[in-house]
């Protein structure tokens, strides 16, 4: 019987190699090896307790390059690890694996790997690195071709069969452990012996550390990656990352320009860039995939360097003539290199292009850190983009579950906001509605379901469907708030929503108010006071209640603004929320005047102030003229709905606002008016990609054009004389100068589902 020997662990040991004889064994074997084979480094690998991966027990050597091995392989990857050990022979990392080209690795060291095995016990792999990229760039009058080299010219006949041997000999020291008990595994995280004698790099990287002091240049090389990591983990936007990439790449490497470049729909797009990168963007931006190019080569995984003086492969805004070096850096995703099963070919998220004055040399070191910055960027950028396309889809799903439009009456108009929160990505459950009733009355909804998911917006749909057919049907608020909050509590649902409707009749100020658990609206009257338009609580909407709904009727005055909110208006201040909601109503009066998209943008720059909104937030505002008007007679008004993608959508906005203005007495008005309508109704149908509202309102001092559509990134008018890349952002707002030069006022709005251009014109 065999006598089982206790391990010689250290009490309370948790991490490294369990087993002080076993650590002893992997450290002395490694070390030989590599010192036989003059490798950067050496690294092995055993089989973890289940036999369904490898897992790093032990790597040494050279820093970076004891960081390049993968902590973790899957048996049916294409490592050169998973390949020896199935295969019981020698395999290197650019071996063929059955995908119609050479696996090239995401380094650049060529690795050597053998199984660790016996005839009767697999034990793992053993593996070293050597470098294999060249130290020089092309010469300076050749074309910019690639410098990298295949991993099969680093190792003969002669390497793999030293290493064999070594393997072997390390997998009968294994066996006498194993036999007396020992566990024969890898430690939580592998142990690393850096700079073993004789492996530092020495003269072979300069500009790092302090020379000859041994170690110093492969630590000081790590610490811009360590501090990419910090800054890319905190990251949230494409800006973020450039910034990290700015400081971490671009600084230490001397880079003059940087892009990061990513591929969608069969073309590339820029994601960002600093530098001196303004002719990389637009050489790259929008570029086809499947044309030959370094960065489409680099999108395949296969890292490129070029260096020439001739014209460069991506401009990148010099002169033609000027010895340059580019370096493109494939960017993985969440599928590393080392992922893959057998027989897939690996492919990047994106690219990293640098661009280098003059003949830039690369020693391997240093391409090993680029590729390990560009591992970290890779991540970043696809957690960004995921979180990016999250939020998109949450806000797009609120925006679509909202109303297209808002209804107005000649004695109402109306105005909303929409603030999705900003403290989560998650969709929330405030809407608003706007419904016409008969005779000149309107119905006018805020309400919010708690909780931020999408069943809260998918409920949310559900309550604003049915609060918009009970009023329809012109049932009293208190009716609607009482039929539907019966649905929703016979259907079981666990959620519960608060509501306020407000029925305004426009021909003589009556308000029918009627609330379920939620805030009272507010109104602000001609004088400037602001009220409440009180009204019983009642429960929310999905709560069981045993009486009616119970609701309290207003008047109010010509010139008064009505206002309805949900709580993520003002949940920031707990301590007295409506206070502050009348607040923000009053404060605008003297600054806003009459003009309710004015005043509602007054409210808005309060609550868009930099400040993490936990809840989202409704406001939805009306402004009562009076029986005949603020200023004594009927306003004049008219609007028109052009459908998307209409070709005859500006054509039609002219002959609305000719028509309408030779109505109304104002021909004088109507060349420029109808210039203006055809600039900011074309730049909506081409950029907003939705249907198009126009309204036309006549005042007694002026006449109003509004243009409502889906986008909601504001119109950016400069003039032409801003550089190209500065220009970019503002080349789809130039119509808008046209408004200037022809002497009207205007101002775009954001709204709930996109943005409202006012355009006024003096009469």
């Amino acid at each position: 019987m065999t006598t089982s020997r206790p391990h010689s662990a250290r009490p309370g040991r948790s991490a490294g190699i369990q087993d002080e004889e076993l650590a002893a064994v992997l450290h002395g074997a490694s070390r030989e090896a590599m010192a036989d084979l003059g490798a950067a480094a050496a690294a092995i690998h055993l089989l973890s307790s289940d036999g369904t991966r490898l897992e790093l027990a032990l790597t040494g050597g050279d820093a970076p390059a004891i960081f390049m091995v993968p902590a973790r392989i899957r048996l049916d990857s294409t490592d050169s690890c998973a390949r020896a050990l199935a295969f019981r022979g020698a395999a290197v990392s650019a071996d063929a694996v059955g995908t119609g080209h050479e696996h090239a690795p995401p380094y650049p060291y060529a690795a050597l790997s053998v199984p660790v095995t016996t005839e009767r016990r697999r034990f793992g792999t053993m593996t070293v690195l050597r470098p294999e990229v060249p130290q020089t760039p092309a010469a300076p009058a050749a074309p910019a071709a690639s410098t990298a080299a295949t991993a099969s010219d680093a190792f003969g006949p002669a390497d793999r069969g030293r290493l064999q041997r070594a393997g072997d000999q390390l997998a009968a020291a294994l066996t006498t452990l194993a036999d007396r008990g020992t566990a024969v595994t890898a430690g939580p995280i592998p142990a690393l012996v850096p700079i073993w004698p004789g492996s530092d790099m020495g003269g072979r990287t300069t500009g790092w550390g302090v020379p000859g002091a041994p170690g110093s240049a492969g630590t000081s090389m790590m610490y811009p990656v360590r501090r990419l990591t910090e800054l890319l983990n905190r990251a949230t936007t494409p800006d973020d990352i450039v910034e990290a990439a700015q400081w971490c790449i671009m600084a230490p490497f001397g880079a003059r320009a940087l892009a990061l470049v990513t591929a969608d729909q069969g073309h590339l797009w820029v994601l960002g860039h600093s530098g001196a990168s303004s002719g990389m963007v637009r050489h790259l931006h929008g570029a086809r995939t499947d044309a030959g190019s370094p960065v489409t080569e680099a999108l395949r995984g296969l890292p490129q360097f070029l260096a020439a003086a001739g014209p460069p492969a991506v401009d990148s805004g010099r002169s033609d003539g000027e010895p340059h070096s580019e370096a493109y850096l494939p960017l993985p995703g969440s599928t590393g290199y080392g992922d893959l099963a057998a027989g897939e070919q690996r492919s990047a998220i994106g690219v990293c292009c640098l661009s280098f004055p003059g003949l830039r040399t690369f020693t391997t070191e240093e391409w090993a850190i680029l590729g390990m910055m560009a591992q970290s960027l890779g991540a970043a950028v696809e957690r960004v983009e995921l979180s990016s396309r999250q939020r998109e889809v949450a806000e797009c799903l609120q925006r679509n579950l909202l109303p297209s439009r808002l209804p107005e009456l000649p004695r109402l108009t109306t105005a909303a906001r929409y603030w999705p929160a900003t403290a989560t990505s998650k969709v929330g459950g405030d809407w608003y509605d706007v419904i016409p009733l008969p005779g000149e009355r309107m119905a006018f909804v805020v309400g919010d379901v708690e909780g931020h998911s999408m069943e809260s917006a998918a409920f949310m749909g559900r309550v604003r469907t049915a609060v918009a057919a009970y009023a329809s049907e012109d049932h009293p608020p208190t009716t609607v708030m009482d039929r539907v909050g019966r649905l929703l509590a016979a259907s079981g649902t666990e959620l519960t929503v608060t509501c306020c409707v407000v029925v305004l009749d426009a021909g003589d100020g009556t308000a029918d108010v009627a609330l379920a658990g939620h805030p009272n609206p507010l109104v602000r009257h001609a004088d400037g006071r602001v009220v409440a338009l009180e009204a019983p609580a009642n429960v929310p909407l999905g709560v069981a209640m045993d009486g009616a709904c119970t609701g309290r009727e207003h008047r109010l005055e010509a010139g008064s603004v009505l206002m309805l909110y949900s709580n993520g208006l003002v949940d920031w201040n707990a301590t007295a929320p409506e206070a502050r909601a009348r607040a923000l109503l009053g404060s605008g009066g003297d600054t806003t005047g009459a003009d309710l998209e004015q005043l509602a943008d007054h409210i808005s720059a309060d609550v868009s102030e930099p400040r993490e909104r936990r809840d989202d937030a409704v406001l939805l505002m009306a402004r009562y003229e009076g029986a005949d008007g603020a200023g004594g007679q009927t306003p004049r008004t008219g609007g028109m709905l052009i459908q998307r993608g209409d070709l005859q959508g500006a054509g039609a906005a002219r002959a609305f606002v000719d028509d309408r203005l030779h109505t109304w007495g104002l021909p004088d008005l109507s060349d420029s008016l109808q210039l203006i309508a055809s600039e900011v109704v074309t730049n909506a149908l081409i950029h907003a990609g939705s249907d198009v509202d126009v309204r036309l309102r006549a005042f007694d001092d002026h006449v109003r054009l509004e243009v409502r559509d889906s986008r909601s990134n504001p119109p950016v008018p400069s003039p032409l004389a801003l550089s190209e890349e500065d220009n970019a952002e503002a080349e789809h707002g130039r119509g808008l100068l046209i408004v200037d030069a022809l002497g009207g006022e205007w101002n775009s709005f954001p709204n709930g589902r996109g943005k409202n251009v006012v355009v006024d014109m003096p009469v």
